[in-house]
């Protein structure tokens, strides 16, 4: 027998003729199939095989990785492979990592080769144990270290256990600059995300190191001089010094400020496929003005914008300085290139696993086979926005291959809960435990339908209830809805008068798009209502009775207008929403009465994570005709969320005088008013610590408002109603205090911590609020 032996980088072979190969004969297989070996070697039977054709088979074989010896021997005609497997990985043991999940190792491990269940290489892990090490380094974290064992198990197996000390960050303990004539230390560590441990760091954490940061930083700084007109700013060195005992930082950049460039001209180059007086108004820059990067910067985007508006989706416009150095001044170049017009090819929609494609698709305004236009795709995007059923939306334009004149939209969804379900479930504050099985679905079973089916049960209120709103009754968006119900309302148990209604009717509504964020809707309703006063009602509702009686069958007709720039159905973080409604009952009804109601809210970003929201609430609300007042059923209330928090939950506004039968209970209750007026603003911020920030929003708050009534009761002993005033300043009611929603499993939870002010010995204050309810 002879051997041609390969070890590692070694080559023995001795034959001292060609082999003509009747057999092959493969040893030392344990998990690596045969099949798998031949479809790697070079030789087949009734090869002949020689010293050249037997290197190669080697090499091949070692190409595979799956070995880590190979021996070749010849046994008469039989050609005979023994061969040592690499061991395979049996599991990935991770100890000690918090800055860098388990899950985000494990991937990169598997991305390079290194699995449980793969062929073991040790030249992998020694990679990624240094490129682990250099990740640490670049968080900060010098101290770091990252120990790694291999483990020898039966069956060729091993055990891989990587063992990580974090360390902690190193903290920044000083910045200093050279080279800054014009500007302090000061005003250039504004700019900087990073900075020197202060008396807030352990909150804000800006004192730890990360490479990643001070790059970060230092494109900031030089973004900064360049707005002011330093075009030959320059960021010469820094460097980085560390303790001895790796846990302090201490940075130096030297700098070259140069001169500040005013604009002498400004200038257009390239394929002008708009009119020139267009796109200079759209520039920024002017003559005169000291050079800014970022206005020149938003004149090109603002002219690619127009161009993508225009069909050329490929545009491409660039502004560049050409400085003068002798005057200090830069012309101002912007190159258009516009490349050819894109049509759209198709739309595509992903991510949509329970809304159906029609849905989204009737929300888009950019339409396949026609121009792309840039506008109608980015509001097509704002629209399956407005929607609510998404999460998040995004939108990508891709190039078709082959074609250099055409694109697919592609939108992309993350979907998140619509409706709510469930039996026995929520609480609130004022209402208590509600019991009862509902459904109140936004997305119907994905068809956009909003549908709502419910049977519960309070301690104020007993309900059956079904609605239903088709919003695209008609190809051009025109909704159709209506819904029946039927109640039994204990109003005493939420604060409000003693009485209770037994009330069923209809509604049908329809509503028409007037533009892209106008709609206008209208409707009728029918209601049977029926008055029980009990036997201790307040004289507000024993006068009411007297004059108008307890039972009644009303006809209403509601109009309203409904306005909303908002980038988002939930959560939303810019734009406005205004509706104007009114509610006027039909002459001839068993009740006589008109509604007012004005709704509206502006969100603005302040900063990158801080969002005002300001909101206000209007109401005004009078009879006619045969009836005497405003029903005291259909007043406005006040308190609580949505209305003044920090306040018990409808107590707010005009209280009724409690009957002079009743013996035991002479305090007055709230009886509501015809007019309302509500306002709040909000600071809206992320929570730190927290993935999801779009499952929470958390916010401090100003609430202003109250309840009032143009006509409060006098009684036959001239005393007038308590805390019963017009509209007026000085009656308002105030609190300010923290609140958040969280879209939790169990359903939206919000709460809030108020500090009332202003308030009369008749408000009744609630520092926490909290309710609960269930959400899919």
């Amino acid at each position: 027998m002879v051997l041609i032996i390969y070890l590692g980088s070694l080559s023995f072979f001795s034959l001292s003729e060609s082999l003509v190969v009747d057999d092959i004969r493969i040893e030392g297989l344990q998990r690596v199939s045969a099949g798998s070996v031949f479809a790697a070697l070079p030789i087949e039977v009734g090869d002949v095989a020689d010293e050249r054709t037997i290197r190669n088979s080697i090499r091949a074989l070692f190409r595979t990785g799956y070995f880590s010896d190979i021996v070749i021997a010849r046994d008469g005609s039989i050609l005979v492979i023994g061969l040592r497997e690499r061991p395979a990985v049996s599991a990935i043991n991770l100890d000690g990592n918090k800055a860098i999940e388990s899950e985000q190792l494990l991937t990169a491990l598997r991305d390079n080769g290194l699995a449980e269940g793969q062929i073991f290489r040790q030249v992998i892990l020694e990679g990624m144990t240094q490129e682990l090490q250099r990740q640490y380094v670049a968080q900060g974290r010098y101290g770091a270290t990252v120990e790694t064992e291999v483990k020898q198990l039966p069956r060729n197996r091993i055990i891989i256990n990587i063992n990580i000390d974090e360390g902690d960050v190193s903290k920044i303990r000083h910045i200093n600059f050279i080279g800054n004539k014009i500007f302090s230390d000061d005003e250039l560590l504004d700019q900087f995300e990073q900075r020197k441990t202060g008396w807030l760091s352990w909150i804000t954490s800006d004192d730890k190191y990360s490479r990643e940061k001070l790059s970060g930083d230092l494109e900031t700084l030089e973004s900064w001089y360049l707005d002011r007109g330093y075009l030959q700013f320059e960021i010469k060195s820094t460097q980085v010094s560390i303790s001895p005992n790796k846990d302090s930082v201490y940075i130096t950049i030297n700098i070259n400020e140069g001169e500040p460039f005013t604009i002498d001209s400004v200038e257009l180059a390239g394929e002008l496929k708009i009119s020139e007086e267009q796109i200079r108004q759209l520039i920024m820059s002017r003559k005169g003005m000291v050079f800014s990067q970022a206005l020149m910067t938003t004149s090109s985007e603002y002219i690619t914008k127009l161009l993508g508006n225009q069909g050329y989706s490929f545009a491409e416009v660039k502004g560049y300085p050409e400085i003068n150095e002798e005057k200090k001044t830069a012309t101002v170049t912007f190159f258009v290139k516009p490349g050819k017009r894109a049509y759209v090819r198709r739309i595509e929609f992903r991510g949509n696993t329970k809304t159906a494609h029609t849905v989204l698709r009737r929300e888009m305004r950019q339409m396949e086979g026609g121009s792309a236009n840039n506008a109608l795709i980015e509001l097509s995007k704002v629209r399956l926005e407005r929607l609510g059923y998404f999460k998040e939306v995004g939108v990508q334009n891709i190039p078709v291959v082959g074609t250099d004149d055409q694109i697919d939209v592609v939108y992309t969804v993350e979907e998140q809960p619509s409706g709510s379900v469930g039996a026995s479930l929520g609480f609130a504050q004022g209402t208590g435990l509600i019991l009862g099985a509902n459904l109140n679905e936004n997305n119907f079973l994905g068809t956009g339908k909003q549908v709502g089916v419910g049977v519960n049960r309070s301690r104020y209120q007993t309900s059956l209830s079904f609605n239903y709103n088709e919003p695209y009754f008609t190809v051009d968006g025109v909704g159709v809805g209506y819904s029946f119900f039927g109640r039994e309302t204990n109003y005493d148990e939420i604060n409000v008068a003693s009485f209770s209604t037994n009330s069923f009717g209809a509604n049908v509504n329809w509503s028409y798009p007037v533009s892209e964020i106008e709609r206008i809707g209208f409707g009728f309703g029918y209601e049977n209502l029926a008055l029980k006063t009990g036997s201790y009602a307040s004289t507000e509702i024993q006068n009411f009775v007297n004059e108008n009686g307890t039972d009644f069958d009303t006809l209403n007709f509601n109009v309203n207008w409904v306005r909303s720039t908002l980038n988002r159905g939930v959560f939303a973080t810019r734009g406005t929403s205004q509706r104007l409604g009114v509610d006027v009952s039909v002459p001839g009804s068993g009740l006589e009465y008109y509604k007012f109601t004005y709704s509206g809210q502006y969100l603005r970003g302040l900063t990158r994570f801080l969002t005002l929201k300001i909101r206000g609430d209007l109401g005004y609300g009078d009879s006619y005709g045969g009836t005497t007042q405003l029903p005291f059923f259909k007043n406005f209330y006040g308190g609580g969320f949505g209305s003044v928090r920090g306040f018990k939950r409808n107590t707010l506004g005009p209280q009724d005088n409690p009957s002079e039968m009743s013996i035991y209970y002479d305090d007055p209750d709230p009886i509501g008013g015809n007019v309302q007026v509500e306002f709040g603003a909000e600071i809206i911020f992320p929570l730190p610590f927290i993935k999801d920030q779009r499952s929470v929003q958390p916010s401090f708050f100003v609430d202003v408002g109250n309840i009032f009534n143009s006509k409060c009761a006098v009684y036959e002993d001239g005393s007038v109603q308590k805390n019963c005033f017009k509209a007026s300043l000085d009656e308002l009611r105030y609190s300010v205090g923290f609140g958040a929603t969280w879209l939790s499993g169990f359903g939206p939870i919000t709460f809030s911590i108020a500090k009332p002010f202003n308030k009369s010995i008749y408000d009744e204050t609630e520092v926490f609020q909290f309710s609960l309810g269930n959400q899919f």
